[in-house]
């Protein structure tokens, strides 16, 4: 167990390694992300009164519109407010989820953020907490939206930073003060990932009931790295369960 507002090097080492091996037997990413989800969730602990540090833990992956089932390309559809989008029209898409509310232990039972499209740069700065993810990962927009393919290897290469909010509440950056960090004591959010080889971006977030130090959410760069080791078999592969 690991307290996120304590968290030292050396579990980091060994929540790293756990993470890296976590997709041994998978069958899709979605199976690997839902562990990675509840490995997190359930291993933050507060150490005095046992209770779990992350509301809410949640896993995205950007899909191009085209290769989404009908239910997702509808919540898209309903977003934009039209009757149809691109097929290489990127959409930063829920893939695993895990939280203290059972309706957050399901991607489908999810009511909001399933699949948020990002059309262009004007529609994503409409959502403040994914252009602050973007900007603090160190990504150019242009190429979440539309990857250069003379730049993928270099910045599949990259390490990232982490998008952190120290203080949650009254940010710009997390959505549903009132519905969500007000009522379940949202303290800091951390978000961790990068870029895969296909040009697709990658994020864990974090919402924690505990204030996170600076010093704890630079660690999550390095497991970024290690999340990104387990999921890379499913890169190519199959994605949805």
């Amino acid at each position: 167990m690991y307290d996120l507002a304590k968290f030292k090097m050396s579990e980091m080492i060994e929540c790293g390694s756990a993470l890296r091996q976590i997709g041994t037997g998978a069958q899709s990413m979605e199976e690997v992300a839902n562990r990675i989800v509840n490995h997190i969730h359930a291993n933050f602990m507060n150490l005095g009164d046992g209770k779990a540090e992350c509301s809410l833990v949640r896993f995205y992956k950007t899909h191009v519109y085209g290769e989404l089932d009908r239910e997702l390309q509808e919540y898209v559809l309903n977003i934009l407010e039209q009757p149809t989008a691109p097929d290489n029209m990127k959409c930063l898409t829920l893939l695993a989820t895990a939280g203290e509310n059972p309706q957050w232990n399901s991607r489908k039972n999810s009511i909001g953020h399933k699949a948020i499209p990002l059309p262009d740069r004007e529609a994503i700065n409409l959502s403040p907490m994914t252009a602050s993810l973007i900007q603090q990962f160190g990504l150019d927009v242009d190429n979440v939206i539309a990857p250069s393919l003379s730049l993928m290897v270099e910045m599949e290469q990259r390490s990232y930073n982490v998008f952190y909010v120290k203080d949650a509440l009254g940010s710009p950056f997390v959505p549903a003060q009132d519905g969500f960090v007000i009522p379940y004591g949202i303290q800091s959010v951390i978000g961790f990932g990068g870029m895969l080889p296909d040009g697709n971006l990658f994020a864990t977030i974090i919402f924690s009931r505990v204030r996170i130090p600076r010093e704890a959410a630079d660690m999550f760069k390095t497991l970024a790295l290690n999340v990104k080791m387990a999921i890379l078999p499913f890169v190519n592969g199959r994605i949805f369960s």
